[in-house]
């Protein structure tokens, strides 16, 4: 089992940052593991989206509540407040880590900033192999380049370690797009009214899972909202609400040493019992076997 809580980090290893704003950062992946050996725990950053590009070696990923292996070469996503963690096979793995707030989207203007939006829907898939040399290659040398300006500092460097963001965004977007089509990966537009519900529910989901609050936060009625969010998603807006309670209630299950009556109360359920049956109707499984089946 894991630690007592589940740490929130800005950059691995160091404290969370709320004021971070218009940070973007690079480091090799060996830099920072090769001093824990190569093991990354179990981790999540509040404000930071992440874009792994594995040139060598491989490993295994943590993401949420499940252990997706990779190898090289591949690229791996990683949107902020996802749970993951990193067992690198040691000494062999490099490539380049690439942290940035999501607001750096917004500075670069509506246009150039939507690949980096779009980022969000194609992690649904976090590992995105590279099918040729090529692919890996362009994606190489843009983060060598981005490294490049971040390190050198030269004037305008802050505006074209932007444009080389956007480009790494741009290349993501179309690899993951090339896989929709042969059907690897689905691709799905962001809905911006989806998106605010999104960000609504992460704000609220642990007090208030009631249709009518979000939609009376986005000006709507429920069912409109229910209409709308099916549209786009295929899914009810009570689903995604449901979702984001049962995907907190299995990070604690597994991250954590917190007892699970504790948990239900922390998720604002009456009582342990009721924590229970909703857990067993979305998983099909109790808490306690979930976290007997996955923690170890």
């Amino acid at each position: 089992m894991a630690t007592s809580a589940l740490p929130l980090f800005h950059l691995y290893g160091d404290p969370p940052d709320d004021s971070a704003f218009d940070f973007i950062h690079i480091e090799t992946i060996a830099s920072r593991s090769s001093i824990h050996d190569w093991t990354i725990r179990a981790h999540r950053h509040r404000n930071l989206f992440q874009i792994l590009m594995i040139e060598r070696g491989g490993g295994e990923m943590i993401y949420e509540a499940a252990t997706v292996a990779f190898a090289a070469p591949a690229a791996i996503l990683v949107p902020a407040t996802a749970v993951h963690g990193f067992r690198f096979r040691p000494d062999v793995t490099d490539g380049w880590v690439v942290s940035f707030t999501e607001d750096v989207a917004a500075a670069l203007g509506e246009r150039s900033g939507e690949a980096l939006a779009r980022l969000k829907a194609v992690a649904a898939e976090p590992v995105v192999p590279l099918a040729s040399a090529a692919e890996s290659a362009r994606l190489s040398a843009l983060c060598t380049e981005l490294n490049e300006e971040g390190f050198l500092a030269r004037e305008g460097f802050r505006l074209a370690m932007r444009g080389l963001l956007a480009l790494i965004a741009i290349e993501m977007v179309r690899l993951a797009a090339s896989r929709a089509r042969s059907g690897e990966v689905t691709l799905a537009v962001a809905d911006a009214r989806v998106e605010a519900l999104r960000r609504l529910v992460e704000e609220h989901f642990r007090k208030q899972r009631q249709i009518g609050f979000y939609a009376e936060k986005l000006a709507m009625t429920p069912d409109r909202l229910n209409d709308h969010v099916k549209r786009a998603t295929g899914v009810t807006a009570g689903h995604l609400i449901r979702q984001r309670v049962l995907t907190e209630a299995k990070r604690q299950l597994v991250f954590t040493n917190q007892p699970i009556h504790e948990i239900a109360y922390d998720l604002a359920f009456s009582d342990p019992s009721h924590f229970a049956r909703f857990f067993r109707k979305q998983t099909g499984t109790t808490p306690q076997a979930f976290r007997e089946g996955r923690g170890g």
